[in-house]
């Protein structure tokens, strides 16, 4: 019995660490390589917000899904069609069928986050959530490894910044739904005879904690610090391209190595400081990160620079996963699950695409070419403009957002 949980537990973990992989692999070097193909503006933007578009949607396609399928085949079949939407994406020299081909990928890929977390819910206890939880962090970080492999072993001079990535999201996601039918615990559909309706499909009820002010405040400053947010998780490997790092992936990953940290002792934090300073100061580090990336431009020092990628670990570990724990203390029991949901589309999805467009137009704006042809980018002015943003953030939040008790239940 115990030799099963153990083997289980181990699935559970494989699962996560996979998922997150494959992901990683291809989205965090994706703003350079559609640089170095030429795409530019809205298009750039458009194809950086599939993400997020699919974070909108993927509630709606996960809850029917899993209601009449097993959660791990729905999980292995979104899988295959990512891994396959991936490969057209990484064969084509086409705008239009790389935005598709990546626009339905991550429609695919995006309830899978729900879907994991719902499976290692079901067949783990509560206390080792977290720990599974983790490996998908590790899985994230271990994704450098293919361009580690890439540069070293197979001697492909440019990784990052390639179609290559593509080709190994799509080939991760195939193994990864190949392990989803081989080793993960059967998990079957909820069999309740409630009938789907569009309101529970949409999570509507928990848009009824808006009434609240301070959670008004909170989402407000959330969506707000996503905007500044964006420029770094979406246009961060075209900032480091543009800088001549070789190994984007892998220097990004520096990030989540601090996030593991955070996210293991994050409760804790929040616990000791309260649950406002504790949001404060994951605000506060998102200044921080773009002041260390103004100051390396000014400077050209490389070390500024890794700096601001490892305060990744706290503005992630203490703000966003701060924010998830605020939403559950803040929503009724039977409405949990639907606010984890709202504020996922409302920060993951509707402003992480807005950022996008704000964050694409700003590098535009201070994007200009040289007489050979090279892109120059202004990047003082667009971290100067960034760090001031999240100033006024910070500022707001401390001012509006009040401290609330900590319930009991």
């Amino acid at each position: 019995m115990k030799d099963s949980t153990v083997i289980k537990n181990i699935s559970l973990a494989t699962m996560m660490l996979m998922q997150f992989m494959l992901v990683a692999v291809w989205w965090v070097p994706l703003a350079a390589y559609l640089t170095n193909k030429g795409v530019e503006g809205s298009m750039k933007a458009l194809i950086l917000s599939s993400m997020a578009t699919g974070s909108m949607v993927s509630p709606m396609i996960g809850a029917f899904a899993d209601r009449y399928l097993s959660a791990q085949k729905v999980l292995a079949v979104l899988n295959l069609l990512t891994a396959l939407f991936l490969l057209v994406a990484g064969l084509s020299n086409d705008f239009l069928w790389i935005f598709v081909s990546i626009f339905i990928a991550m429609l695919c890929y995006m309830p899978t986050w729900s879907l994991t977390s719902s499976i290692a819910m079901t067949h783990a206890k509560p206390e080792l959530f977290p720990r599974i939880r983790m490996f998908g962090s590790i899985g994230w970080i271990t994704s450098g490894l293919f361009s580690l492999a890439a540069v070293k072993v197979f001697k492909i001079e440019v990784f990052d910044g390639s179609n290559i990535p593509l080709f190994c999201g799509s080939a991760v996601a195939a193994v990864a739904a190949l392990l989803n039918i081989l080793t993960l615990p059967d998990t079957p559909p909820n069999k309740s005879n409630e009938k789907i309706s569009v309101r529970k499909l949409l999570g509507l009820d928990a848009f009824l904690l808006l009434r609240d002010r301070n959670y008004r405040m909170f989402i407000a400053c959330s969506a707000a610090a996503m905007l500044a947010f964006a420029l770094y998780y979406s246009f961060g490997s075209e900032f480091l391209q543009d800088r001549q790092f070789k190994y984007i992936t892998v220097t990004m990953n520096w990030g989540q190595v601090v996030e593991l940290f955070f996210l293991f002792f994050a409760t804790t934090i929040i616990m000791r400081v309260g649950l406002k300073n504790a949001l404060a100061i994951g605000l506060i580090a998102l200044i921080a990160r773009y002041l260390a990336f103004y100051l390396g431009v000014v400077s050209d020092v490389n070390a500024y620079y890794i700096t601001g990628i490892l305060f990744h670990g706290l503005i992630f570990g203490l703000f966003f996963v701060g924010g998830q724990v605020y939403t559950e203390s803040k929503a009724p029991k039977n409405l949990r699950a639907q606010a984890q949901g709202m504020l996922s589309f409302l920060i993951w999805g509707v402003a992480l695409l807005l950022g996008n467009f704000v964050c694409g137009q700003l590098i535009s704006l201070n994007k200009t070419v040289d007489a050979a042809g090279k892109a120059v980018y202004d990047w003082n002015t667009i971290f100067a403009i960034t760090t001031v943003f999240s100033v006024i953030v910070a500022i707001l939040f401390y001012l509006f957002f009040k401290q609330e008790k900590r319930k009991t239940s």
